[in-house]
């Protein structure tokens, strides 16, 4: 980032203020109370203007006045409610999201690599590769796994070593901890590391991958 000072900053602030220029094709509440002041100051005395002319410039000045008052807060208020909804995102790291998806597609022939998240460190394990019906295709022996988000790849076979055809899988996880505890985990479910804008759009680090907030489905 590159910052202007002393003589610098004094000419980009003048050149910058020549730049902004005002639309003189625009009457604001000012201009138009000025021209209704002309107008009474030159009025004929022997044909004095209408008062319900008067009372009708009067009443779209009000008008006038109004729109503009309510476009600020209009203004104000989309402001404040983006700074809500980034507070809201930033708020949410380190927490957990769901994506409410479990599975992978995979493309026939092909390895498929996909990332879990452990919460513990597991000692030993065994990741499940389901089809939509839930059958088991095929399955991974986990040890000595650390805790945190691990990649892992399935070679596309199933038990048998037969090739599986292109399709969507879920896949599971069962681990045991070095405190002997039994633990579960799924493709889905990842920690909140960062959250980064991209044109004003959140998006959520989980694992990898940035995803937009609108896709998960749980944060916990």
């Amino acid at each position: 980032m590159i910052t202007s000072t002393g003589l610098n900053a004094a000419t980009n602030t003048d050149i910058q203020a020549r730049d902004v220029v005002k639309d003189k094709t625009a009457l604001g509440k000012d201009d138009f109370m000025k021209l209704l002041l002309v107008e009474l100051q030159h009025q004929d005395p022997t044909e004095p203007m209408d008062s319900e002319k008067i009372l009708s410039q009067t009443s779209q000045l009000a008008s006038l006045e109004s729109a503009e008052n309510t476009n600020k807060a209009l203004e104000k208020l989309s402001a404040q409610l983006a700074s809500t909804d980034q507070f809201a995102a930033v708020s949410a790291i380190g927490k957990r999201a769901d994506l409410g998806n479990d599975k992978i597609s995979h493309n026939e022939g092909s390895t498929s690599t996909f990332e879990l998240y452990f919460p513990q460190s597991a000692t030993n394990g065994t990741i499940t590769i389901n089809n939509l019906e839930g059958e088991v295709i095929s399955t991974i022996n986990l040890s000595e796994v650390e805790a945190g988000v691990n990649q892992f790849t399935w070679n596309g076979l199933s038990q048998n070593g037969d090739t599986i055809q292109s399709g969507l899988y879920s896949i599971t996880s069962s681990y045991k901890t070095a405190d002997g505890l039994e633990k579960q985990t799924k493709l889905g479910t990842y920690p909140i590391e960062s959250i980064k804008f991209d044109d004003g759009k959140a998006l959520a680090k989980l694992g990898s991958s940035y995803v937009p907030l609108e896709d998960i489905v749980e944060i916990y």
